[in-house]
């Protein structure tokens, strides 16, 4: 499900309808517009679908659109869904009866977020979709960005500039040159960035001149700075980073610490950083789609559709998904991050019950996830994915917990592999060391989309640490995103009924099948945790 739904006309405002996308995408917003429809399915179904789902709709009046009938439509729509969010690009006033509804100025808009037409915008979207932006939308087209940047076009490309230190005076640079030093070693080894080394980046210190300026003199699209402060035994680290084609700012992130141990503080700092340029500097390129890993554009191209499509997490997105991935090793048969992502996406619609024919979902599952480990055996992020896979639909464990350790190995700041090896912990018998993984994945990506799935997965831990009571509200947030998920649902009925709440248990039990409570008790390995499973579902009247 996307947060913001955009309805436009697309031979006169395409271009203002991507600087607007782009803007609150940049500002954490996911977005859906007609640039994302997927080729095999009628684009009138497709456009309802979406905007039923979202929870903003943006309309972009113009005077193409004011006679446009599907913009008309779409707005209609969301006016009846009370999620219309309306705004004007040449000054066009909306028709009847949209001028009866607030509807921001944006003739002159050059991308600025204090712009107070874009203030109106963007606080509409903030209050219907009930999260504040990450940091300040901007989205100012850039002269440059005809001009590619000299980096490997197969790879996003990133400088981090010397930190400011306002500590101290020259003596005290040391200190934020070693920072820029940990945060470089810490982004090389994500194997999807380009990285300027430390070694040229720091005589950038004191130069003067903009970012943009220097960006472009290294040839990188994307740059980090930031600046260290220390006041007796505690630390504080600020970073930025930005789009210096696109002239926007993704990411803006403080670090607090103490000085007990500066290098573990600074390890500590540089892989957390890390952690998070890598989502921000994906979401960015999912969106524009102008740097592709691969040597096939157009499979790279699919590829990120199918990513952004995956984490609508139901199950259209997920059948969307593998047509777009299908689509992506037709051009590139060998391409690891597309073969390990369809395993997944065959693996969700296996365990999640959306399979007409589960048995071949998981078969196809893991055939993916061979091929793909025979592509990528090095690569952290299908090493994390293949991990879970074997956990979902293979019968072996322990070699899904030795891949996931080696994920973990090869690159602890990538959020998802955290995730990855919560999962295989709980079912193994580590629900405690599963929590503190899970933490971690949400420290490295705090809006993290799998947020419901670790809601659920932390509510069935605690239920595994005999924490009945304390599960009880993590399953209700979980349930709030994906209601009929069957390991919420198994695990609220397990904990009722050890709390002895009888009735409670019983209802929830109705709302599962027998072969979602039987799959969910098969996942669980450890025979301790399986038999206290086992007897919540049958306190609670479930043959098992």
């Amino acid at each position: 499900m996307s947060d913001v739904f955009i309805s436009y006309a697309r031979r006169s405002t395409a271009k203002q309808a991507q600087a607007i996308a782009q803007a609150l995408g940049s500002a954490g917003y996911s977005v859906w517009w007609d640039q994302d429809l997927p080729s095999h399915r009628a684009f009138a179904d497709v456009i309802e679908e979406q905007l039923a789902r979202a929870k903003a709709v943006v309309v972009i009046w113009s005077a193409e659109a004011v006679k446009s009938q599907w913009v008309r439509s779409e707005a209609d729509k969301a006016r009846e869904l009370d999620k219309l969010v309306q705004l004007s690009v040449d000054g066009a006033r909306p028709p009847m009866p949209f001028d009866q509804i607030q509807c921001a100025d944006l003739a002159r808009w050059d991308g600025a977020a204090e712009h107070p037409g874009w203030r109106k915008v963007a606080a509409s979207v903030t209050e219907l979709v009930g999260k504040a932006p990450v940091a300040p939308a901007t989205a100012r087209p850039s002269a440059d960005a005809a001009t590619a940047a000299s980096a490997p076009r197969d790879k996003p490309s990133i400088a981090v500039l010397p930190f400011a230190n306002i500590t101290g005076g020259k003596d005290e640079e040391y200190f934020s040159d070693g920072m820029v030093e940990e945060i470089v070693t810490a982004l090389s080894r994500f194997p999807a960035l380009f990285v300027i080394a430390s070694r040229s980046s720091l005589t950038y210190r004191n130069d003067g001149r903009g970012t943009g300026e220097i960006a472009r003199e290294l040839g990188v699209r994307y740059v980090l700075d930031g600046s260290v402060r220390r006041s007796g035994d505690r630390l504080r680290i600020s970073v930025k980073l930005a789009d210096a084609v696109e002239g926007s700012q993704i990411l803006a992130e403080r670090f607090d610490g103490a000085m007990d141990d500066v290098f573990a503080l600074q390890d500590d700092v540089a892989t957390a950083v890390a952690g998070r340029i890598a989502p921000s500097i994906e979401a960015a390129d999912i969106h524009r789609a102008h740097v592709r890993p691969t040597s096939d554009l157009t499979a790279y191209d699919f590829y990120l559709r199918a990513v952004r499509r995956e984490r609508d997490l139901d199950k259209p997105a997920m059948l969307d998904t593998l047509a777009l991935l299908d689509q992506a090793l037709a051009r590139d048969p060998r391409y690891a991050r597309a073969l390990a992502f369809a395993s997944l996406a065959h693996s969700a619609l296996f365990v999640l019950g959306w399979s007409d024919e589960p048995e071949q979902s998981r078969r196809a599952a893991l055939d993916f996830a061979q091929r793909a480990l025979s592509e990528g055996p090095d690569d952290f992020e299908v090493l994390g994915i293949v991990s879970n896979v074997l956990l979902w639909a293979g019968d072996d464990i322990a070699v899904a917990d030795a891949i996931a350790e080696r994920a973990l190995a090869s690159n602890p700041g990538a959020s998802f592999t955290w995730w990855a090896s919560a999962h295989i912990k709980l079912f193994d018998g580590r629900p405690a060391l599963a929590i503190e993984h899970w933490r971690t994945h949400l420290r490295l990506d705090p809006r993290s989309p799998y947020n419901a799935f670790i809601q659920s997965g932390t509510g069935l831990a605690q239920v595994l640490l005999r924490h009945f009571q304390a599960a009880i509200p993590l399953f209700g947030e979980a349930m709030q995103t994906h209601p009929e998920y069957p390991f919420s649902l198994v695990g609220l009925t397990v904990a009722y009924a050890h709390l002895g709440r009888l009735e409670e248990a019983r209802s929830t039990l109705k709302r599962l099948t027998p072969a979602s409570t039987r799959s969910v008790l098969d996942a669980v390995r450890d025979a301790d945790h399986r038999e206290l499973i086992r007897s919540g579902l049958a306190l609670a009247g479930a043959d098992v």
